[in-house]
Order: structure tokens, then C-alpha cells, then sequence
């Protein structure tokens, strides 16, 4: 039998395994307990360990890089007490980044230990195919498997016709109609939703409607969306990780605004799969794709096999990304001087005072 199936108060329930165990062994010989972080906020969080729910601090782990930090999903090993406090977090196996909303160098981690990535899009509202493709390509970079599932589909008279549309944006992706409305493609949806799901998606998208209808609940809190534009409030305003009945685990995540790219060009080439393939047979191995002799992504472009816009898109997303990362990369390097300015005035210093005392 299998280590984890025996914890008490069934951690398995939210995805820990023999793995994951494996990994524990030392913490548990120091005399923490496991745990996976299902919300965090204020420099503290809310955690499920093998006894219950608790709130624990995060002050021994904190660190200025956001992407490093505590976020929902992180398995962690848990100081118990009277103040409990998170002394460690465990390796992830997949986390799901952007670029900081602030626009400053660093990234922000959005969800950890993530297999399957929701990308939440609603048919009632003009589509939006920049959006669909930076989370895609979030999503791809994460490590996760993306599927993207369109909301909404009683709103609209052929759903089919959307969901083909959507399907040229996603490449490799598994497409999903649904309906919370009328039932429409949940039990699809729940046959390829696995292990730790995160939804992503803008306000009003129906990421929590989706959610209570995967739940089986009214767990999760939703709010009615603007008639002019589709647009909803804000009723998710922290990522929360609940339990799937069918096993598994969902993590709802707020509306996201902002979906900056970082570091991504794994999750890009993934999005924009049918462009790397064209341009493998461009003439120029460093074809701009532009009007270069012999480009096989113009030449789609001019037979209709390629939307023009996609390229566009693709275009903007690399350069997006190339610059937050590279901002990114100046930020580490900037850090790393720092620290070797510190480690050599520390070693003046104690050389100094060496000298003084013989």
C-alpha cells in the first residue's frame, strides 16, 4: 500500500503522494508536518495539513523575489505551535508565472504543483485572441497541461462555429464548450480536468460559476456581469484551493488584467506551434519573416493557410517577453554584484580585525 494513502485526515485528498513523502523525509525527522498552501495573504497563509486546516506565518521563508515566495499550491513543511510558521517549501514541480503587474523586473508566481491549467474564455462577449494566447502560453510554460474551455455557450447561436475559431489559437489544446447554465460539456470538462487544476481567465469570464459547477457547490463566490461589456467585478479577490469531489484539487484565481509574459518562450513556441513549423522551411535560417526571398510563413500568409494576425501577435509576444526578461536577467545580475560587493567589504572587515587584535 501506498505511504501517503495512511496520512491522517487525508492530505492525499489534495495531491500528496509517495513522491512527495520521499522528499518530506528529513523535515519529518526535524519535526515538521506537511502541508499544502491553499491561500495566502498579509505575510501569512492558509494551510491544509494531515490534522485540519490551520494559518501559519511566513516570515522564514519570505524573500524578495515573488516568484520564490509562498503562493496557493506549494506543498510546505509546517513548524507546529501555538504560531505555527512555514520553516520550508517544498521543490515545485510546475508553477505558473507572469510578468509583475507593477511593470518592475520581477515575475509573480500566480500558482504552484499545477497539472492541468483552465484557460477560461466566455462565448457572450467579443473574443479576444491576444488574451486566450498570452494565457495559453502562461499556461505552457508552467509545465501544466493547458484546455481551453469557452463559458457561456447558451448565450450564443452556433457554438460550434466559436469553438472552431478558438481551436486555430490553440494548437495542441484540448477545446471545451460549456455551459453552467444547461449542463453543457461539464462531465467532458471534469474527464480531462487532473490533479491540481487552476482556473485563469478575465473578470466575468465565469471561472467561479465553472467552479461551483465542477464542485457541485456554491463554494465559491460570483457576481453578475456588466451588459455593456461583459466585463464582472472582482469576486474572487484571492487564489483559493478546494478539494474536487471526484478527486483532485481547483484553484480559483481573481480576474486577471494584466497577463505580462516572462521567460517564456518554451510556452510561445508551444502557442504559435503551426509558425516554427512553416518558418523550419523559410530559405534563411535567420528569416525575419518579413520580405525575405523564400519565406514559407509569408508565402502561408499569401495562400491563406496563416492569419496574418497571428504572426502579428506572435511578433508582439516575443518582444514582450524578450524585454521582461531581460530586465529580468539585468535585476538578477544587479543582485548578484550587490552580494559580492557585501561578501568582499565582510571580508575587509574581518581581515582588518585580524590585524588590530595580533
Amino acid at each position: 500500500m501506498s505511504s501517503y494513502t495512511s496520512i491522517p485526515g487525508g492530505l492525499s485528498a489534495y495531491g500528496w503522494d509517495d513522491e512527495l513523502e520521499r522528499a518530506f523525509a528529513p523535515h519529518r525527522t526535524a519535526g515538521l508536518v506537511p502541508a499544502r498552501i491553499a491561500a495566502v495573504d498579509r505575510g501569512r497563509c492558509d494551510a491544509v495539513t494531515e490534522t485540519g486546516p490551520l494559518r501559519a506565518g511566513t516570515s522564514q521563508v519570505k524573500t524578495a523575489d515573488p516568484v520564490a515566495s509562498p503562493c496557493t499550491g506549494d506543498w510546505a513543511a509546517v513548524r507546529p505551535g501555538a504560531e505555527p510558521e512555514i520553516a520550508a517549501l517544498l521543490p515545485r514541480r510546475s508553477v505558473i508565472v507572469r510578468s509583475s503587474p507593477s511593470r518592475r523586473s520581477h515575475g509573480q508566481a500566480l500558482a504552484a504543483n499545477v497539472d492541468t491549467v483552465a484557460v477560461v474564455s466566455s462565448l457572450a462577449t467579443a473574443s479576444n485572441p491576444g488574451r486566450v494566447e498570452r494565457l495559453l502560453a502562461l499556461a505552457w510554460e508552467s509545465g501544466a497541461v493547458p484546455v481551453l474551455v469557452l463559458t457561456k455557450a447558451d448565450a450564443v447561436a452556433d457554438p460550434t462555429r466559436s469553438a472552431d475559431d478558438a481551436a486555430r489559437l490553440a494548437p495542441g489544446v484540448s477545446v471545451i464548450t460549456t455551459s453552467a447554465e444547461t449542463g453543457q460539456g461539464l462531465d467532458a470538462l471534469a474527464g480531462v480536468l487532473t490533479g491540481t487544476v487552476v482556473l485563469l481567465g478575465p473578470s466575468g469570464a465565469g471561472k467561479s460559476t465553472l467552479g461551483n459547477a465542477l464542485l457541485g457547490a456554491e463554494v465559491l463566490a460570483t457576481g453578475a456581469v456588466r451588459a455593456q461589456d461583459g466585463k464582472g467585478r472582482h469576486t474572487t479577490v484571492r487564489r483559493e484551493l478546494v478539494p474536487l469531489p471526484n478527486g483532485g484539487v481547483l484553484i480559483d484565481t481573481p480576474g486577471l488584467r494584466g497577463i505580462g509574459l516572462v521567460d517564456a518562450d518554451d510556452g510561445l513556441q508551444q502557442v504559435f506551434a503551426e509558425i516554427e513549423e512553416l518558418a523550419r522551411d523559410c530559405r534563411f535560417a535567420d528569416c525575419a519573416h518579413e520580405r525575405e526571398p523564400g519565406c514559407a510563413v509569408q508565402a502561408a500568409i499569401a495562400s491563406g493557410e496563416l492569419d496574418r494576425r497571428r504572426l502579428a501577435s506572435y511578433r508582439k509576444l516575443q518582444r514582450e517577453n524578450e524585454w521582461a526578461t531581460s530586465r529580468s536577467d539585468a535585476r538578477a545580475q544587479r543582485e548578484d554584484v550587490k552580494k559580492a560587493i557585501t561578501r568582499s567589504l565582510r571580508q575587509t572587515y574581518a581581515f582588518r580585525d585580524r590585524q588590530r587584535r595580533s
